[in-house]
């Protein structure tokens, strides 16, 4: 059978359904990850960048902090692996004070507000002191754990059950413990002031009967025995107080003079801490007074009836040279006698005098003062030493300053010396770009749009115009034991040889045809139909 070739044809293409059904496969799992990387850049990129808002709470503050934050509308979420509550970056502080106005975090205790819960019927005596004790440590806890070295606190409170007997009774004790920021140490003033307010929480505390630890154990409160030393521990803080007080005493009266920069005070106070009670009594024997005084008399005087001798009738009788008018004479007196005494008392004084300690025995001043500095003609800063008579007037200034007494061995020393000049201090570096807080917003957003427009113009377009491509037109051209096969159109076949071996020809063409049949077998027959139409005509 001859063929005779006719115009070049092609096999019209089906687009995606042209596809092997492992391209097409391929094809829709490329597209669905395409889509679904892209939704999650899209999500990512508007997920906020969280930061941490509280950590190293415990469960019921956790709670509470979630149920406020939830009612809020703030975003949070909580870290798996600490625990920590986290939320939005630039929620924080809106999150905090939020949080501050319900009073959360409460630290980790409870305290008179579990008061408040209705307590129910029936609760016993020793229930609702049990309560109130727990109140009363966490309420404590929580003014403990106010501190800025403070994390955190417990209180234990050892409160005895009163008793009528005064022999019996029993004095409370405290311990605290307090969990430090990492590298923070509480002064000695600070572990003091929280004994204080511990032992006047509580009645009948006594501040030695408050111990305070820290979270590794170590105790920070002294032991009874070390009394001396906190004696010796306040004496050292009054003294330098009043170091203090007399440095800035002159420093204040000489930095108008010489600038705050250029003078430097120190000063060493001695001080006796002495305590004395003294008992004096003394008499003052210019200053008699009569105390008592007892006066005595006594007189006698002679009279007619007056008789001596013997009582009898020898006695009675009248003496022999008697005359009738001289019983009517005075005799003269015969004696008289007084008796006094007097009781003088003596000017006494008796005076108790107890001197409180923590007079000034010495104050030693040392002064050391910069050169005076001035502004020459050409702007530069030239250093000028200061003279004696500046010097000489400086120190009675300081005299005054801190009521010199040469009488208990008071010294002022002022003298001349060029400080030093300091260091020019380098300027603060800018905050760079990378410390911008939105930065890692704005990137998240310029990256997701990248990877968006990557997979749209780098996966999706090129996919779609190579379908599109095909949809137009595909050559199909099919390499078959050298010899080319072109397709259909129009319902039209054309099997060409281009000379040769007729044989081969022929059969390679027959290979050919039946390959065609069985992959499209409708189009085959249409082809023949229209030979056959053709053939007929």
């Amino acid at each position: 059978m001859a063929l005779v070739k006719t115009d070049d044809i092609v096999l019209p293409s089906r687009g995606f359904n042209g596809l092997s059904l492992l391209r097409q496969l391929g094809l829709m799992v490329g597209l669905a990850a395409s889509v679904a990387v892209g939704f999650a850049i899209v999500q990512w990129s508007q997920d906020p960048s969280y930061r941490m808002l509280y950590s190293n709470l415990s469960e019921q503050d956790a709670a509470d902090i979630s149920n406020t934050l939830q009612s809020a509308a703030i975003p949070y979420k909580v870290d798996s692996n600490t625990g920590a509550i986290l939320v939005a970056g630039s929620s924080v502080h809106e999150a905090r004070l939020k949080l501050a106005s319900q009073g959360l975090p409460r630290g980790g205790g409870v305290g008179f507000e579990m008061l408040d819960k209705d307590q129910g019927f029936g609760v016993s005596q020793f229930m609702e002191g049990a309560r109130y004790q727990r109140a009363l440590e966490g309420e404590l806890a929580r003014t403990i754990a106010s501190l800025n070295r403070v994390r955190g606190a417990r209180v234990h409170l050892a409160i005895p059950k009163q008793t009528a007997f005064a022999r019996a009774r029993k004095k409370p004790k405290a311990s605290v413990t307090v969990d430090l920021f990492v590298g923070r140490i509480l002064d000695e003033g600070q572990i003091t002031a929280i004994s204080h307010m511990v032992a006047a929480s509580i009645p009948s505390l006594e501040v030695s009967d408050v111990t305070v630890i820290d979270q590794k154990g170590r105790l920070l409160t002294s032991s009874d025995s070390s009394a001396d030393m906190r004696v010796s521990s306040t004496q050292f803080n009054h003294r330098k107080r009043l170091e203090d007080y007399y440095i800035k005493r002159i420093e204040g009266i000489l930095s108008p003079i010489v600038g705050a920069e250029g003078v430097r005070a120190q000063v060493s106070a001695d001080i006796d801490f002495t305590v004395t009670e003294q008992t004096q009594e003394s008499f003052n024997p210019d200053l008699p007074a009569i105390r008592s005084e007892q006066t005595l008399e006594e007189r006698r005087t002679g009279s007619h009836s007056a008789l001596s001798g013997v009582p009898g009738s020898l006695s009675n009788q009248p003496p022999a040279n008697a005359t009738a008018g001289s019983l009517d004479e005075p005799r003269a007196p015969v004696s008289s006698t007084t008796r006094a005494t007097r009781n003088y008392e003596l000017d006494r004084t008796i005076s108790h005098v107890r001197s409180g300690g923590g007079d000034i025995k010495r104050l030693s001043v040392a002064v050391v003062l910069d050169d005076k500095q001035s502004i020459d003609e050409n702007g530069e800063v030239i250093r000028v030493p200061l003279t004696a008579d500046e010097i000489s007037s400086i120190t009675s200034l300081v005299k005054e300053a801190i009521g010199f007494n040469g009488q208990r061995g008071d010294s002022v020393n002022v003298i001349n010396s060029a400080f030093k000049l300091p260091e020019e201090v380098e300027p603060l570096p800018e905050p760079s770009f990378m410390d911008n807080p939105g930065l890692w917003d704005t990137g998240k957003q310029v990256l997701a749009g990248a990877v968006i427009f990557f997979l749209l113009f780098g996966v999706l377009r090129p996919v779609l115009r190579e379908l599109a491509a095909k949809g137009e037109a595909m050559p199909a051209q099919m390499m078959i034991q050298g010899q080319s096969v072109t397709g259909m159109q129009n319902d039209q076949l054309t099997l060409s040889a281009d000379g040769g071996n007729p044989q081969k020809n022929y059969e390679t063409n027959l290979s050919t045809a039946r390959s065609l049949a069985t992959q499209d077998p409708k189009r085959v027959a249409q082809v023949v139909n229209n030979w056959v139409a053709t053939d007929g005509g």
